[in-house]
């Protein structure tokens, strides 16, 4: 160890109070940085996948324009082709198809416009949670042919219950009028007000021999295995879907181009949580401030002796940052390894929303959150307590270069 870092950890402990009180801060700032960037990140992998797994998917395969218009002539028009695409590719959990269309849905006493889904009942349960979102009654089987699923404040406004029929009128593929007769088999609730108001599921079949799809879907909906390999999924569909040579090419889609108010909101959120932190590190970067101030305020005179037997303001300037910066490190180290611990105790045991707010029943969280620690939640929140503490030790240590030898130790 150099002269200048011996002295420097010799100054620390001068005053032990002050100084640990100081580590303290930075700890607990970093600390409170790791867990809450690690809680934050966990919760929008928890609100993606809880959202998808309701709705969209990880990613989906459409005609072009039909997110936007949702024109029951825009499909996919040979399904089996696709599938053929999305067997060899690497990191797909599942996938299913959909068909939609919007319709009028009448029970004995009322009318209601829905958004009709026709889905595989056998693939949907590995893509969708709408399996367990069932509250009273069954899910779909393949044996189905007459049987509706519907959102609980649907039932509700329709007045309907388990058994009841329900009359579907709308237009077909090729404009004829669909029309059919559905039995309610199950019910739903996702927590979604959106969703549960206005859905309704058949079997795929139904739905293609109602609506005259003669075979076509309107969605390929797929599941990825983790959300790192939703780009590289869908660079190797787009690659795919381009060898088929379609004469109405189709395109893919991801979570954030599907759901566009999900990434709104997550990056509200972010925002929000960061001018929080930056006002958490800026608090922590004056303490330091006012630690060092009081530090070489009482120390002006030692400053002055120093001088007159020639050490120069550059070496001490040196030896006041080795300070600053040996305490701070010790507090963000400190507060790394425990705000890991307790990130990874959270982790594995969750956080439990079971009273959760209106705004997560949106996204359908209702029970446990887990936090996720990853490198970037763990170096970056400390990287910027570092960054702005030693912007803070920098002003007091330089002052040191303007003090008189003569002047300072006359200091008392």
């Amino acid at each position: 160890m150099s002269i200048d870092a011996k002295m420097a950890w010799r100054n620390i402990w001068r005053n032990t109070r002050r100084t640990i009180l100081t580590i303290c801060a930075i700890a607990f700032a970093s600390l409170l940085l790791v867990f809450m960037l690690s809680f934050q990140f966990g919760s929008y992998e928890t609100m993606i996948n809880t959202s998808v797994k309701i709705q969209t998917g990880h990613l989906q395969i459409q005609a072009r324009e039909f997110q936007e218009k949702k024109n029951i002539r825009l499909v996919v028009p040979e399904p089996a082709k696709i599938a053929e695409i999305l067997k060899p590719i690497p990191g797909i959990a599942a996938y299913t198809y959909r068909g939609q269309a919007f319709s009028l849905i009448s029970s004995d006493e009322r009318t209601y416009g829905v958004a009709v889904t026709g889905i595989d009942p056998d693939r949907e349960a590995d893509v969708s949670r709408l399996k367990s979102l069932i509250r009273e009654g069954n899910f779909l089987t393949a044996e189905d042919t007459d049987q509706a699923l519907i959102g609980r404040l649907l039932a509700q406004n329709l007045r309907v219950k388990l058994g009841d029929e329900l009359t579907v009128v709308g237009q077909g593929r090729d404009g004829s009028i669909a029309a059919t007769v559905v039995q309610v088999s199950g019910i739903f609730s996702s927590g979604i007000s959106d969703f549960d108001r206005a859905a309704v599921h058949i079997p795929l079949k139904t739905f293609q021999e109602v609506y005259s799809m003669q075979g076509a879907v309107h969605e390929v909906v797929v599941i990825a295995d983790s959300l790192g390999n939703i780009e590289a999924i869908k660079t190797n569909l787009e690659r795919g879907l381009s060898s088929l040579n379609l004469t109405k090419p189709l395109m893919v889609l991801d979570w954030d181009e599907l759901m566009p108010g999900l990434r709104q909101s997550i990056e509200m959120d972010l925002v929000s949580g960061l001018i929080f932190y930056l006002l958490l590190v800026l608090v922590v970067a004056f303490s330091i401030l006012n630690t060092f101030l009081m530090a070489i305020f009482e120390r002006t005179r030692e400053f002055g002796v120093l001088m007159a037997i020639g050490t120069t303001p550059a070496r001490l300037t040196k030896v006041l940052l080795i300070e600053s910066m040996t305490m701070t490190f010790i507090g963000i180290v400190t507060g790394i390894i425990v705000g890991s611990l307790i990130t990874l105790y959270f982790q594995a045991h969750g956080i439990d929303f079971s009273g959760a707010s209106e705004l997560l029943s949106q996204f359908g969280i209702t029970g446990r959150m887990y936090p996720k620690l990853s490198w970037l939640s763990a170096v970056s929140g400390p990287l910027a307590v570092l960054m702005i503490t030693f912007g803070a030790a920098l002003y007091p240590a330089l002052k040191v270069r303007r003090l008189q030898p003569v002047e300072a130790m006359r200091t008392t």
